[in-house]
């Protein structure tokens, strides 16, 4: 019986060896890589662009918040490669982890916020309805937005100590103080409600606009109807990039906690498993840096002519519009 439980926890290790050690991150490099020049582009067009209205200032957000996901990537896949210092493993642990889940949960939360500002704008006012007071709104909000979850996050970090020394720790749960892993726990299910929260605003928001969509264009022109079409393809692809990247992890992310906090709970194979379903869906979250991009490229007119236009060295450059069209999301 000890022999199979010792073959089970070695193919285990081995098996975490394998998917962690080896498979994660040549990933987590190819996306480092792809989000640095995707974001870098996406960062050199709209912070040239005026902020006159809240679909601009919510997308320079998320520009930000992916720029500070990337950030913390390096130290991740250090940690994945298994360099042997406590002191690289005790920075991850106390920021660049705390820093990765916090940037995750601005720009789903921003994901949300853009929703309702076209649902807005889309359902209830007309196209021209872009004033200086939603600006200023809509700067409040992000603000806000901001102020909430580094409150929410930030004493992850301060509620980690530093380890005596490099063999009295394996995990990051283990250097929380117990105030540490309660605030531990009420934030990974303030976070985790907080998501689903969000997703039922977004698909409640596009439902509702391309319903409206369809309304609007159904008596049109043979011709026009192509811009429905594009419009629910738009609306689609952003729920499909939201759904992929983010529900797979926070499917797992509370039973994932729980065996952390109450490890008595579990046995060995279940937070095996629990961990390397983890560690895979969170990397599909940390896709999102790389697929965010590509939704501004793809599908904002506006904002792939303005890319072309400097591009191609053109003086003279109209600012980025921002009106009723499905396709400028």
């Amino acid at each position: 019986m000890e022999n199979n439980n010792s073959a089970k926890m070695m193919n285990n290790t081995d098996s975490e060896s394998f998917f962690i050690a080896q498979v994660l991150p040549p990933l987590y490099i190819i996306i480092f890589i792809v989000g640095i020049c995707l974001n870098a582009v996406a960062a050199w067009i709209f912070f040239r662009v005026p902020a006159d209205s809240g679909l601009v200032v919510y997308l320079k957000n998320m520009v930000v918040a992916d720029l500070l996901m990337l950030f913390s990537i390096p130290f991740r896949v250090a940690n994945y490669f298994g360099f042997n210092s406590w002191y690289l493993e005790m920075i991850k642990c106390r920021y660049t982890a705390v820093l990765f889940y916090f940037s995750m949960y601005v720009g789903i939360f921003f994901i949300g916020l853009i929703s309702l500002e076209r649902y807005v704008k889309v359902v209830y006012l007309a196209p021209s309805s872009s004033t200086i007071t939603s600006s200023c709104a809509t700067f409040v909000l992000a603000v806000l937005t901001w102020s909430l979850l580094f409150l929410c996050c930030s004493p992850n970090s301060i509620l980690t100590n530093w380890p005596a020394n490099s063999h009295n720790f394996t995990k990051c749960i283990q250097l929380k103080t117990p105030l540490g892993k309660q605030w531990h726990q009420a934030t990974s299910l303030f976070t985790w409600s907080l998501f689903w929260l969000t997703l039922i605003v977004v698909a409640f928001s596009y439902t509702f606009i391309a319903r409206q969509v369809y309304k609007t264009y159904r008596c049109m022109r043979r011709d026009s109807r192509e811009v429905y079409r594009n419009s629910n393809r738009n609306i689609f692809s952003i729920l499909g990039v939201f759904c992929i990247c983010f529900v797979p992890f926070h499917v797992c992310r509370i039973p994932y906690t729980m065996s952390q906090v109450s490890p008595k709970h579990f046995s060995q194979d279940s937070k095996f498993w629990l961990h390397q379903i983890k560690e895979g869906t969170l990397f599909l979250s940390a896709m999102n840096v790389c697929l965010d991009p590509l939704v501004y490229f793809l599908m904002c007119g506006t904002f792939r002519k303005s890319l072309i236009r400097k591009l191609s060295g053109r003086k003279k450059r109209k600012p980025l519009s921002t009106d009723l069209s499905l396709s400028k999301m």
